[in-house]
């Protein structure tokens, strides 16, 4: 597998994985409007661009070695509201490179780029009806909260919240 620190010029394939990814992970939980307003609030190249110059999200893309092209990626932050916890923000891989492995290598380099920053855990947020719950959980991570997020125009981000300590 190949791993590389995604910058501004990497927007174009970020946006792609993404929403290939939502078509399948989301179809299912929200209506296509939501979808449609969640993915421009997201993902639009001002708010990727925001995430990763003053927002101080890093992004990781990775794809093994037969492809020529980015199957998935990770976005992170470090010490996530002034504590020792890494908070995963997106974590997306392509519906075809989903059971490969990708995704448990990602979130490992991000535990390992954590711990080289003195956090002790990571967390994440996931859609309460989202099916991946159980990689999330054989990932270690256990649900410890639940939240309820109001993003404008009526929707609500109904999430889990998960933790991993590292």
């Amino acid at each position: 597998m190949e791993i590389i620190q995604a910058s501004t010029s990497h927007i174009p394939t970020i946006q792609d994985i993404a929403i290939k990814s939502w078509e399948i992970t989301y179809a299912d939980i929200l209506s296509r409007e939501q979808m449609n307003y969640m993915i421009e609030m997201m993902y639009s190249t001002s708010a990727l661009k925001k995430q990763m110059t003053e927002q101080n999200h890093h992004f990781l893309l990775i794809k093994n070695e037969s492809s020529s092209d980015f199957q998935g990626f990770i976005s992170y932050e470090f010490n996530y509201k002034n504590q020792p916890n890494t908070k995963i923000h997106k974590l997306y891989l392509l519906p075809e490179c989903k059971g490969k492995g990708m995704g448990r290598i990602l979130i490992d380099k991000v535990a390992t780029l954590a711990q080289s920053e003195r956090n002790n855990s990571l967390s994440l947020n996931m859609n309460r009806d989202n099916k991946s719950i159980g990689f999330y959980n054989q990932m270690g991570f256990e649900i410890v909260g639940e939240e309820d997020n109001d993003i404008g125009s009526g929707y609500l981000m109904e999430d889990y919240i998960l933790e991993k300590k590292i």
